[in-house]
């Protein structure tokens, strides 16, 4: 059976549950062979027939014991507001509610701040700070009956000023909502003013909401003494934890946080679960009954926080050949009324201010902005995206100014190496494994992009009513978490006495495939087939104090710890092996499904019981910590990232000039993710990962009302892309000559954040295609996203 066995294999229809453990288990001892499902080949998802089929079990789909209450959460309708009265009688009295829960009903504290700043209240008290603010949350017999009885609350108000975007909280001194950064290396206001050339700027970068296909929800069980357990859709579950043990005033080891996956998260899942997972917390324990909490999309977007906008204000010096001499650049964000995690997302749109590029002489600085919405959180690529593509608009402005193709812009800025000196960033991390050069140039050749820029500028000259436009963007990403601590991780691994394997470890799964790919690694390691191991849900009983599944580390943090677990118990198994057998531990070796000793070859499963019989132990928990990062915030100096992943898109696009409508016609992608452990899964990755990012760019538009209230909360006018927005040719290829050279979980390379970043492609081929209506003499200057009638507005202008 091969790996497009695997991959392919049918589903019996007729038979609706997996086989057997132990059927599997003979089968595996009948095969031989080379094991099923190692590292380095191609394993559908271990979930993956069940996500099809409807069969995977999320939070919402536990069987409620009797009695099982509900939650909904009251929301301010103002931006900014004194509460100057709360009448909750009409909720109180309503059918089907049990009781409401204010800020007084709180054991504990009344804030989920991640950052222990304190600003983020579960329930609004003195004032609202954005329109959507959780007030209260009423606790019914039914949902139905929860949320209708929330619209019945009378709340007297007194308006005060607000401002929703990052210009208009700069003009009203709204001030930070977490302490700012800068980047600087040389001296850029000195080698800006020698710069034979100059050029200003100004990017308008809009926000994206995370679509998950599940929402929030939070679905809590009250315990004996102090004790809670909660099943929830988090990609945080130790956070979760903390949270719901400060809301409650009780030590973290009475609360228990259960995760078996997500229906996505991308980010949403952080931080923003810590509301509701406290809400049900608070209210099982008041009442001692069961309590599930689940917002509806309207409200799960109006009360959660999304990807940050940014604006910013650039410069750039350069010289006659477009090689950048020096770069200053002013990152606003808006940050929503509360720190959130805005520190570490503007800290990170600077780190990535430089994408793949020298810049000789630079100066950046944040400006995390309080505004009077919702607290922005995290989202795929973490601030990243922002700054990458500020990287590309400078680019682009330079290749417009100069008159040359912006591929050789680029190739020209590209990073060096120890050599030429080019090899340090704003922050003062050397690029050691500078690869896009290499990506960019095989990308170039297998994409034709010369052939079809020639074609597409050809096509443009005639001057029709439908112009193309074409562009090929790397990206330089770089993996850890910049808040040191997080870069550790977790597992725990038990072998049974029949040869059966239970894994567990501190990441989430999100639909990713880190469930899978984590047991390849324990399945490679022990050299037993795919089949036998069991993935068991995430939870704080097991594995505690984990980091969040985010960054793009969990496959690096927790492969790695899985691998340490699995050998520790392939450590004392060999011992037991060679004292067992009068031998030395050289002449031991696991090969597939069975153990070698000497000219003597034991099944796996026998082997293991022989173990247990001499009482080998047969658990071990796993752990694993980064190495080599550091980072000292103060100083703009460290290397806070263990390496860097590397990609490059090329997409061509048609867009009419009379309405501003477009399409993507093709993208062809190569990618790096190091030796990959598993490239169907990387690849699936990929593919989605730019979709979505030229989502962000494209069709994804936020929009509040000067009122304050999100107004695109809702698919109905919230518009993500759908099959028909995919381009029609869409080529991705992996590079399959990429082995990360330092050691990672078998030199594999992070795959989740990274090619969001080739979405940018799009935007800029948009750009490309815009500009000749002008015959390519100025710089669009599209922000983003880059809607039709954004697009038709530029062309418009460029026409004036």
């Amino acid at each position: 059976m091969g790996k497009e066995d695997i991959i392919d294999a049918p589903l019996d229809t007729d038979k609706r549950k997996d086989p057997p453990v132990a059927q599997k288990l003979a089968r595996a001892e009948r095969d031989g062979g080379p094991i099923r499902g190692g590292v380095h080949t191609d394993l559908r998802h271990d979930s993956a027939i069940k996500h099809v089929t409807g069969r995977a079990e999320y939070c919402d789909d536990i069987a409620e014991p009797a009695g099982t209450l509900h939650a909904y959460l009251g929301l301010s309708t103002r931006a900014h507001a004194k509460i100057v009265a709360v009448d909750l009688e009409a909720v109180k009295a309503a059918p089907g509610v049990v009781g409401v829960l204010t800020a007084d009903d709180i054991p504990g504290v009344n804030d989920v701040s991640p950052t222990g700043r304190h600003d983020e209240p579960i329930f609004a008290t003195e004032k609202v700070e954005f329109w959507g603010q959780p007030m209260f949350a009423v606790v019914a017999e039914t949902r139905d009956a929860a949320r209708r009885a929330a619209t019945l609350a009378k709340v007297t108000y007194e308006d005060l000023p607000h401002a929703l975007d990052p210009e208009a909280a700069q003009a009203a001194d709204m001030g930070y909502v977490t302490p700012p950064l800068t980047l600087k290396r040389g001296d850029a206001p000195d080698a800006m003013k020698a710069a034979k050339h100059r050029i200003k700027g100004k990017l308008k970068i809009g926000g994206q909401d995370h679509m998950y296909l599940e929402g929030h929800i939070a679905f809590a069980i009250p315990g004996e003494d102090e004790d809670v357990t909660v099943h929830s859709s988090t990609q945080h579950p130790s956070e979760a934890q903390h949270m719901v043990a400060h809301v409650l005033g009780v030590p973290s080891n009475a609360v228990t946080i259960n995760v078996r996956r997500m229906g996505g998260g991308f980010g949403g899942k952080e931080t923003q679960m810590n509301l509701f997972c406290s809400v049900a917390a608070i209210a099982a324990k008041k009442w001692n009954r069961a309590v599930k909490i689940r917002p509806d999309r309207d409200d799960d977007m109006s009360a959660t926080g999304k990807r940050h906008d940014f604006v910013i204000d650039y410069e750039v010096g350069f010289d006659d050949e477009g090689r950048i001499e020096a770069m200053t650049g002013e990152f606003a964000a808006r940050c929503g009324f509360s720190s959130d995690l805005s520190g570490p997302v503007t800290d990170r749109a600077l780190f990535h201010a430089d994408n793949a590029y020298y810049y000789p002489n630079v100066l950046l600085n944040s400006h995390p902005m309080k505004t009077n919405t919702v607290s922005n959180t995290a989202f795929r690529g973490f601030g990243g995206p922002q700054g990458v593509i500020a990287a590309e608009r400078i680019m682009e402005e330079i290749a417009y100014h100069r008159g040359v193709d912006s591929l050789e812009i680029r190739k020209r800025n590209f990073y060096g190496s120890s050599d030429d000196g080019r090899d340090v960033t704003p922050y003062h991390q050397t690029v050691e494994d500078n690869i896009a050069p290499r990506i960019v140039a095989e990308l170039e050749e297998s994409a034709d992009y010369q052939a079809r820029r020639k074609a597409v500028l050809e096509w443009n000259a005639k001057g029709g009513v439908v112009r193309k436009g074409i562009a090929l963007t790397p990206v330089k990403f770089g993996i850890s978490f910049t808040a040191t601590w997080y870069n550790q991780a977790g597992a725990l691994l038990h072998i049974y006495s029949d040869g059966s394997i239970h894994l567990n470890h501190g990441g989430t799964e999100m639909g990713q495939g880190l469930n899978t790919k984590v047991a390849q690694v324990v399945a490679d390691e022990l050299q037993v087939d795919f089949d036998r191991i069991k993935i068991s849900k995430t939870t704080t009983e097991k594995v505690p104090n984990t980091s969040a599944t985010a960054a793009s580390s969990g496959s690096d943090l927790n492969g790695m710890a899985a691998q340490d677990a699995a050998l520790q118990i392939k450590a004392r198994l060999i011992d037991f092996a060679a004292e067992r057998w009068q031998t030395t531990a050289e002449n031991v070796r696991f090969v597939a499904n069975a153990v070698q000793i000497g000219e003597e070859t034991i099944p796996f499963a026998d082997f293991i019981r022989e173990a247990y019989m001499a009482r080998v132990h047969l658990s071990a928990a796993g752990f694993y910590k980064t190495p080599k990062i550091h980072w000292d915030r103060a100083t703009g100096k460290g290397r806070p990232f263990y390496y860097y992943a590397y990609g490059a898109a090329c997409s061509e696009v048609s867009v009419d000039t009379l309405t501003g409508e477009y399409r993507v016609e093709r993208t062809d992608i190569l990618h790096d993710v190091g030796k990959s452990l598993n490239p169907i899964l990387d690849k699936g990755q990929v593919e989605g990962a730019f979709v979505q990012g030229m989502g962000w760019l494209t069709t994804e538009e936020l929009w509040w009302d000067d009122k304050g209230q999100l107004r695109t909360h809702a698919p109905s006018t919230y518009k993500i892309p759908l099959a028909s927005d995919c381009p029609r040719v869409f080529n991705v290829a992996l590079a399959e000559w990429s082995e990360n050279k330092e050691r990672t979980i078998k030199r594999s390379k992070a795959v989740g954040e990274p090619p969001f970043m080739l979405g940018i492609s799009v935007f800029e081929a948009l750009s490309h295609a815009v500009a000749s209506v002008a015959n390519y003499k100025s710089c669009p200057r599209l922000d983003a996203p880059a809607t039709p009638e954004r697009v038709l507005m530029a062309i418009e202008r460029l026409r004036a």
